[in-house]
């Protein structure tokens, strides 16, 4: 009650692109994750080094390299907007696809951590006893990997809160359409005599990274709970 419309536009598009990001990653989080703990193959640690590279460099690269090739005249971006229709500069579907790509490593390496403390032997005896391996993966590997999935999906949903470089390089800072959190920040801050409305998104940020981290710990351990009681 005490935002306004602004800050209220800002908070619901933040969470909307942070819950977008999350979920169309979750899927490619979960195989790479996969693939990385339970396959050896030549140029492994080249693509282990790509998926972790948005940990490492600076999030204005990230956000230049997604326009160059998922802006609108882009290397692919121009592709599936002459061809779909689909454009993802300047407009929330590119926040949403630069939030989870900054955010993608912390998801894949708390779901592959968790894929490693999955006993092999588990995996071996289901196929030993005939099942195949998307049988293996679907009933024994992926429901005790749960724990680490949830843990990285909540991960990943804190981190794209508070998304700022690469957003505002891909897609600018839009009031309605790409100003996140974050965006509202910088603006407030660099308004004079905004200074209260700044302190206030940046309460609700620390409020919302806080309650994800701790609801990521309580739902780990409810599902670790589960798994061991079965």
């Amino acid at each position: 009650m005490f935002l306004s419309d602004y800050e209220w536009q800002a908070l619901t598009l933040s969470l909307k692109i942070a819950s977008v990001a999350v979920i169309f990653s979750l899927p490619f989080g979960i195989g790479f994750a996969w693939i990385l703990a339970r396959k050896h193959f030549p140029g492994k640690g080249l693509l282990e080094g790509a998926i972790h590279l948005p940990l490492v460099l600076p999030p204005v690269v990230v956000g230049y390299l997604l326009l160059v090739f998922m802006g609108r005249q882009g290397f692919l971006g121009k592709w599936l907007y002459e061809t779909l229709g689909l454009s993802f500069s300047f407009s929330w579907r590119g926040a949403a696809l630069a939030a989870a790509v900054v955010s993608f490593p912390l998801m894949v390496r708390a779901i592959r951590l968790s894929i490693e403390n999955v006993d092999k032997k588990l995996e071996q005896a289901a196929r030993t006893l005939g099942a195949s391996p998307f049988k293996v993966f679907f009933t024994i590997t992926l429901p005790l990997t749960v724990p680490g999935i949830i843990s990285g999906g909540i991960l990943a949903f804190a981190r794209s809160l508070g998304e700022f470089g690469a957003t505002i390089t891909f897609v600018s800072n839009i009031p309605g359409q790409t100003q996140t959190i974050p965006l509202a920040m910088y603006s407030f801050i660099e308004t004079p005599g905004a200074e209260s409305e700044a302190a206030r998104l940046c309460v609700i940020a620390i409020v919302i990274a806080l309650l994800s981290l701790m609801g990521s710990e309580w739902l780990a351990r409810r599902s670790r709970r589960k798994l061991e009681a079965k």
